[in-house]
Order: structure tokens, then C-alpha cells, then sequence
């Protein structure tokens, strides 16, 4: 017998994986500290080799995944790396997949399809309020338990990768989603949003209708090109007993235009709603008769929402202490600390904390209440809390370009930021927008020879190449290289750099 693989002095695998896949593997195992089944998930680099970014990045997606808490969603235990791989481990979860039970029984009952959507519609809705996308949403990553419950599997996997891997991934032969379930922009390498996963989950809702993705194809070739470029057949040809209201909804949804989708998966799930009814019993279930601690569980929440409210008690207000600017220091060098050590959700909970009490004792134009408020903004950044981050630094530059006017460094710098986090959001019109506004500002302000124009000229060209927009990219970076090389001359270390991403745009 093979001697099997313990991590960390903790975590014993089974001999052999129970699946692997083109950017990484999962085993199961058991938590030999607490005694507890789990599944151990490794990451597996593009190119084969170590790759510090990629392993960043992992760590704190790995981060955010762990925080979103929802009962659609298997718990993180822990993250780490071995043997250079990074890994999360994982709540085990015991069911059967959705494609395992599409090829049990062909064809899903109308009611069980919309039940399960609309199960996945919910984990979808808290994934993308924190910016999550999945990315790889199908079938074979949705569980379902014997009380009917789903699990949305590979949180934390899928997201760790984005557009700016898609030239090192598609060298290697390997894909970023699987070609039957992936949305027309993540095929020709474009930044994904949530309705990239609305795409996803409409061929899954399609696969649970007729037994078949919306297109098939010989390879992978085939089937992204149809994604692409063809229309999928309506559902009602294939399944007559479709209502017409599913149909439209899965027109939406397969829709080759992200802006033409649901505008998010709360309505997605409003729709299907009503379809959730006259559910048969599934082999794999528990009978209804059997008594269920989950079941048991929901009907009591159910049953307290459809009561009316009781009426509220008025509480006392809490006495505290005026707070003084050695209290505000304390915080902000805690705060640091948490995160240099990555604890990005808990730096940001402890300055969300302070902060009203900080800007009433010190005011709101203080200089330790404005780093403060700086310094939570890019919290929130490292933490991928994008939206948040975007209103907290567009609401910082407001004031600071009060205080010190518009064409200050801080004022500037928050503008820079705002477009990071549109661009992270997949809003990346917006974002090419912001960025070319700040660019003439800043070329009037510094001159077009500034490093710091450079530099935002640089980051202009590596979102047109993150959307797919090659052309754009290719005169943003040749006008840029052309730049460079008088500035600096031909062997200047950014030199080299902007002439690589210039053939990185023309492989692509």
C-alpha cells in the first residue's frame, strides 16, 4: 500500500485523487486533529512551474471565498501551500454532482430544474454583492444533498485565475472554464462579470431541460466557435412541456451580449420562483416522511418571515468614551499589521469600526482621519471588496480635491484607484474611461515624459489586451514603446517590458 500524503501534520489524503482537471485536482482525506472528513484542493499551475503571482492572487481569492457565507457554499477550513502548491481545504460534501444525475435521469423535472437554478441563483447573488465571479460554473460543480440542498463547489479555485492568465493558459493547451458551459467573452479572453456566470448557469439550466448543453461539437474548437457564433436551439424544440416564460428566461440568459443578460441573479431567481413547484420525488433524496434537521431548519425561517414583524425595542444608546488620536494611531498600526500578514477582511472590520467615532472626536478634515480613511479604502481594494473600495476612494477624492484641489497627488492617486477597481469589477469601459480622463490630466499636470504617465499609459494598454480589444492595445503600447525608447533608450528595463506585452497582443 502507498504510503499516503499527510499536509502540514494534519491533513491525510486518500491514496489516489477522486478528480482531476485542467487547473487543478482534488482530493479527499481526513482532518486527523479534529476527526473530520474533507476535501483538499490544489491549484495547478499553467505552465507547470511555481508561480508567485498566480500563488498571491490564490491567497487572497482563497480569502474572499472563505468569507462568503452562505449554506450554498462549502465551508474553507485553511489555505496553504505544499510541496509549492497552493491548496484549500475544504468541507467534504457527500450528494451526487447535477451532471451525475442529468445522465441517471436524461432529463430533470421542470420544478427540480428551476429548484436547483434558483438554489445556485441565491449563492450567486452574495458571491457577486462581494465581487465574486466563479468563472466555471456547471454541472459537475453543483452538489446536491439528500434533502435536496445544492452546494456550488470550487469557490476559491475558479476565481483565483483572470484575463491576464488567458495568453499563458491557451500556450499551454489548457482552458479556463469548459468550453460547454463558458460564456462567449471569456472564449476570446475578455474580463468576466457576473453575467459571465448568469451565461454559465443558463447552459446548465439548459442542460437540466433536454439532457444536452445548448451546443456540442466533436472539440473544443467546435463548440467555442459555436458559442460564439451561433444562436442555441429554443428550448420548446427540445422539451415541449418548457413553459414559455423558462424559454425567454434562457434566452436571456444565452444571450452572446453580457449587457443584454438578467442585470443580476436576484432576478434570474425572481423568475424562476414561481416554477419551483409539484417537485417528484428524485432517488437520490430522502422521503419527505423522513425527518430532516435541515428541512426542519428552513420551514422554521420560512415560517418566521411570513409573520409580521413584532415591534421593535428601542435600545440604549452605548456610552463611550470620547476617542483620542493616540487611539486612532493604535488602530492604524494594528491595522497594518493585519495586513501585511493578508488579514485584509479583518483590518477592514477593525477602521469600519472606528471610524464614525474618529470623525466625530477629531472632525472630518483632520489629516489622521483622512489617512485613515485612505488607508481603509485600500483595504477594501486588497481585500476585492471593489465596490465598496470604488465609493470609499470617489468619496475621498471629493474632499481631498476640496482641500487641496483637483490636481493634487492624493486626488490623483484615488482616481487611479477608482479605475482599478471598475476595471476589477469587469467594468472595463468605464474603467478605459476614467483611466484616459486621468491620463490627459496627468500629461498636463507632469509632462509626457513623466514616469507616472508612462506607467499609466502602460496599464491603458494591459486592460485593452485584458478585454480582447488587440488593436487598441497593439497602438496604445507601440506609441508607448516608441516613447520609451527615446526616453530611456532601447535596453531600459521597461523598454523590454512594453515589447513583450507588444507580442503578446499580436499572438492573441
Amino acid at each position: 500500500m502507498a504510503e499516503r500524503i499527510v499536509i502540514n501534520g494534519r491533513y491525510e489524503l486518500d491514496e489516489h485523487p477522486l478528480a482531476r482537471g485542467g487547473m487543478g485536482e482534488v482530493w479527499t482525506g481526513r482532518d486527523v486533529r479534529l476527526d473530520r472528513e474533507i476535501a483538499v484542493k490544489f491549484i495547478r499551475f499553467p505552465e507547470g512551474q511555481p508561480d508567485a503571482d498566480l500563488t498571491k492572487r490564490f491567497v487572497r481569492e482563497s480569502r474572499l471565498a472563505a468569507r462568503l457565507q452562505h449554506p450554498g457554499v462549502p465551508a474553507v477550513h485553511d489555505a496553504g501551500t505544499h510541496d509549492g502548491r497552493p491548496y484549500l481545504v475544504m468541507q467534504r460534501i457527500r450528494g451526487i454532482s447535477v451532471a451525475d444525475l442529468i445522465a441517471e435521469q436524461a432529463t430533470l423535472p421542470i420544478g427540480w430544474a428551476a429548484a436547483i437554478t434558483a438554489q445556485v441563483c441565491s449563492v450567486l447573488a452574495a458571491a457577486h454583492s462581494a465581487s465574486l465571479i466563479h468563472r466555471d460554473l456547471k454541472p459537475s460543480n453543483l452538489m446536491i444533498d439528500g434533502n435536496g440542498a445544492v452546494k456550488v463547489l470550487d469557490f476559491g479555485l475558479a476565481v483565483a485565475m483572470d484575463a491576464a492568465d488567458t495568453s499563458r493558459i491557451t500556450h499551454t493547451g489548457q482552458t479556463l472554464g469548459t468550453p460547454s458551459y463558458m460564456a462567449p467573452e471569456q472564449i476570446l479572453g475578455k474580463a468576466s462579470t457576473a453575467q459571465t456566470d448568469l451565461y454559465s448557469l443558463g447552459c446548465t439550466l439548459y442542460d437540466m431541460l433536454t439532457g444536452r448543453p445548448p451546443f456540442n461539437g466533436p472539440n473544443h474548437y467546435t463548440i467555442m466557435n459555436k458559442q460564439v457564433g451561433e444562436r442555441h436551439r429554443p428550448v420548446r424544440e427540445l422539451r415541449a412541456d418548457a413553459p414559455e416564460g423558462l424559454e425567454r428566461l434562457l434566452d436571456a440568459l444565452l444571450d452572446k451580449q453580457p449587457e443584454r443578460r438578467p442585470v443580476g441573479a436576484q432576478e434570474v431567481y425572481a423568475t424562476l420562483l414561481p416554477y419551483v413547484e409539484g417537485l417528484p420525488p428524485l432517488p437520490v433524496l430522502h422521503p419527505a416522511s423522513q425527518a430532516s434537521p435541515l428541512r426542519m431548519y428552513g420551514t422554521v425561517i420560512e415560517r418566521m418571515f411570513a409573520l409580521p414583524s413584532a415591534p421593535a425595542g428601542v435600545a440604549a444608546a452605548e456610552s463611550r468614551p470620547a476617542m483620542q488620536r493616540t487611539d486612532v494611531d493604535a488602530i492604524r498600526l494594528r491595522a497594518e499589521e493585519l495586513m501585511r500578514n493578508s488579514r485584509y477582511g479583518s483590518a477592514a472590520e477593525l477602521i469600519s469600526g472606528v471610524m464614525e467615532p474618529a470623525t466625530r472626536a477629531l472632525g472630518a478634515a483632520d489629516d489622521d482621519v483622512i489617512s485613515l480613511r485612505g488607508l481603509y479604502a485600500n483595504v477594501l481594494l486588497d481585500a476585492g471588496d471593489f465596490r465598496p473600495a470604488a465609493r470609499q476612494f470617489r468619496q475621498l477624492a471629493r474632499d481631498l480635491a476640496e482641500r487641496y484641489g483637483s490636481d493634487a497627488e492624493q486626488v490623483l492617486d484615488c482616481r487611479l484607484q477608482i479605475a482599478r477597481c471598475h476595471a476589477m469589477l469587469g467594468e472595463s469601459s468605464r474603467a478605459l474611461v476614467q483611466l484616459n480622463d486621468l491620463l490627459a490630466d496627468r500629461q498636463r499636470i507632469d509632462g509626457p515624459d513623466d514616469p507616472r504617465t508612462f506607467e499609466l499609459r502602460r496599464q491603458i494598454g494591459l486592460l485593452q489586451l485584458g478585454v480582447g480589444d488587440n488593436e487598441a492595445a497593439g497602438r496604445t503600447l507601440q506609441l508607448l514603446l516608441e516613447d520609451l525608447v527615446n526616453a530611456f533608450g532601447p535596453d531600459h528595463g521597461e523598454v523590454v517590458e512594453v515589447r513583450n506585452l507588444l507580442k503578446n497582443a499580436a499572438v492573441r
